[in-house]
């Protein structure tokens, strides 16, 4: 009998089946300057629309690019069938990546690959893509989809994500203006986002603890449902800021808090000479952070080497302007504190 591509586990009907349900979650995202292209090979964007570069008129502008992927925490989601929020994660890893250096967010690429076509768990996964782009206002313009039984387990898939975006080239922020005497605002993550998730889940099972738990630290919460709330993205953040300021007047640096906590994520853009000092006792620790520290029990160091620590995003501004930044975020529904300050020193990040 004849070999298919079937027999080898690659199903091209349901492939097709797959294929015909993106579009629709694709042009949902699309801005003016897509030009659609649907069956492509590639995606197409316009750098010059009605007469301006991107969304506003640049005179230098500088491409911004950034790729990351979701980790572990998608074993959560394949363990626990809840699909439709591990893309708004893969967004989120990406785009706050480019807001660090003051960049207006274009468009977004998606690698999903995948040990058995399943159209549906595809559909859900591509839809949090898609919801991540709108709340990122970035066009998702393409992305690819591999089948690769024996590479991976039927249950199983991997997400990689590519952002790109622009920025006027006097106006990149990379900590250069830190100055002594600059705050250190927190804005508030909404969990654990897309970090330390080999940890959460050896802890979980180590305390032979099931997703569907739902302990009474967490409210009656799942665990499932804490450990799966997606990255915020703060787009709508960085926006309320520039929108209203001389940026680079008041934003001297911004830090994503991923994997390395505070600690190694705010380093990345301290000049020498100076140091960021970092009150702990100065916001709440959120639930979920106590319920696996208390669970593990993992040491405090440890904690924040590997976690967000409730703080997902840093702004680093002119002492002048903090209280007022603040106000402006809450405005925007965005809740910020101020977590520390700038101080004469080595180039460290230290708690006091």
């Amino acid at each position: 009998m004849a070999a298919t591509y079937k027999d080898a586990g690659v199903d091209l009907d349901v492939y097709a089946e797959s294929m015909r349900r993106l579009p629709q979650l694709m042009h949902r995202t699309f801005s003016p300057r897509v030009i659609p292209s649907d069956g492509g090979f590639a995606g197409l964007f316009q750098l010059d629309f009605a007469g301006k570069l991107f969304a506003r008129n640049y005179e230098e502008p500088v491409l911004v690019s950034g790729t990351d992927g979701v980790g572990t925490k998608l074993k959560i989601a394949q363990q626990t069938g809840k699909h439709d929020t591990v893309g708004i994660d893969l967004v989120g890893m990406c785009v706050n990546d480019l807001l660090c250096t003051g960049a207006e967010p274009l468009f977004f690429l998606d690698y999903i690959a995948m040990g058995k076509d399943d159209p549906a768990r595809l559909e859900k996964v591509v839809r949090g893509i898609s919801n991540g782009c709108v709340e990122g206002d970035m066009a998702l313009l393409g992305g690819e989809t591999a089948i690769m039984p024996d590479m991976y387990g039927e249950d199983d898939y991997d997400l990689a994500g590519f952002a790109v975006g622009v920025v006027e080239k006097k106006k990149i922020i990379n900590g250069s203006l830190i100055s002594e005497g600059d705050v250190v605002l927190g804005l508030a993550s909404n969990g654990l986002h897309s970090n330390g998730f080999s940890l959460v889940r050896k802890i979980i099972a180590d305390a032979g603890l099931n997703w569907d738990d739902t302990p009474e630290e967490l409210g009656g919460v799942s665990l499932a449902d804490t450990c799966l709330a997606p990255t915020r993205i703060y787009v709508d953040a960085i926006r309320a800021i520039q929108s209203h300021y001389r940026v680079k007047q008041v934003i001297h640096g911004l830090a994503h808090i991923t994997g390395g906590g505070l600690e190694e994520n705010v380093d990345r853009i301290l000049p020498s000479g100076l140091d960021a000092e970092i009150d702990g006792s100065s916001w709440e620790l959120p639930a979920i952070f106590k319920f696996l520290q208390s669970t593990g029990q993992v040491e405090t160091s440890e904690m924040r080497r590997v976690f967000n620590m409730g703080i997902g995003m840093t702004v680093i501004v002119s002492d002048f302007y903090a209280t007022s930044i603040q106000s402006r975020l809450a405005t925007a529904g965005i809740e910020s504190m101020p977590i520390g300050k700038i101080v004469f020193g080595s180039g460290k990040v230290r708690y006091v």
